[in-house]
C-alpha cells in the first residue's frame, strides 16, 4: 500500500521532527508546570486530534488555499496568535487572585483533569498555518505515484502516521516536565511563578506564530 522505503524515510524524518523542540513541545511543558501530567497527557492528545484536522485539510484541499492565498494564511496566523495571547493573559490573569492557600489548593487540585485542554492544543494546532504549509510541503515527498494506490490514500495514511508517532514523544516531554515541576511545587509559592512563566510561554508562542 506504500512504499516501504518511503515509509523508513518518513518515519525516521517524522521522529526527528517530533523530537526536535518547538511550540507544541513548550505549549505541551507550560500545561503540564501549570496543570501536571494529566493536563500534559490532555495536551499531547489535542495535538494529535490537530494532525488528524491538518491530514483531513490537506487531502481536500483546504491547506493548498492556505499556500495559494496571502490573505488566508494571515487571518489564520492571526487567529492562532490571538488565541494562544488569549491563553497567556488568562493563565496570569489567575494567578493575580490567588493567595497562599490557593496556591495549596491548586496543587492538591493539579490531578483534576481539565476538559478544556484538549481543545485549547487543538485549537492551537489547528490555527497554525505553519502546521498546515508543513503538512503540505513534508507529506507529499514520500508518496510514490507508481503504486496502485492512490495519491489521496497515500496523503491520508502518512498524515495520520505522523500524529501517531508525535504522541508518544509528546508523552515523554510530558513525563519529563512533570519530574521538573513536582520539584517546584513542594515550595509554597512555586505554582504561582509556574503559572506565570507558563503564561509568558503563551504569549512568547504567540509572537513566534506572528513573526
Amino acid at each position: 500500500m506504500l512504499n516501504p522505503e518511503f515509509l523508513l524515510s518518513f518515519l525516521f524524518a517524522s521522529f526527528i521532527i517530533a523530537i526536535a523542540p518547538g511550540p507544541s513541545n513548550a505549549f505541551l511543558m507550560a500545561q503540564t508546570f501549570t496543570h501536571g501530567k494529566t493536563a500534559g497527557m490532555q495536551s499531547a492528545f489535542g495535538f494529535a486530534l490537530g494532525g488528524i484536522v491538518h491530514t483531513i485539510f490537506a487531502v481536500i484541499g483546504l491547506s493548498a488555499i492556505l499556500k495559494a492565498s496571502e490573505t488566508a494564511y494571515t487571518t489564520v496566523q492571526y487567529l492562532g496568535a490571538g488565541y494562544l495571547a488569549y491563553l497567556g493573559v488568562m493563565t496570569f490573569k489567575a494567578t493575580l487572585s490567588k493567595t497562599n492557600q490557593d496556591t495549596q489548593q491548586g496543587t492538591d487540585d493539579l490531578s483534576q483533569p481539565n476538559k478544556n485542554v484538549t481543545i485549547q492544543a487543538m485549537m492551537t494546532e489547528v490555527l497554525n498555518p505553519k502546521v498546515a504549509l508543513f503538512f503540505i510541503a513534508f507529506i507529499p515527498q514520500f508518496v510514490d505515484t507508481s503504486l496502485d494506490t492512490s495519491t489521496t490514500v497515500q496523503l491520508a495514511l502518512f498524515g495520520l502516521l505522523y500524529p501517531i508517532l508525535a504522541f508518544p514523544v509528546d508523552c515523554v516531554y510530558v513525563y519529563g516536565g512533570d519530574k521538573i515541576a513536582s520539584y517546584f511545587r513542594a515550595h509554597p509559592q512555586a505554582p504561582i511563578w509556574i503559572d506565570r512563566v507558563s503564561a509568558a510561554i503563551f504569549v512568547a508562542l504567540a509572537v513566534n506564530l506572528l513573526l
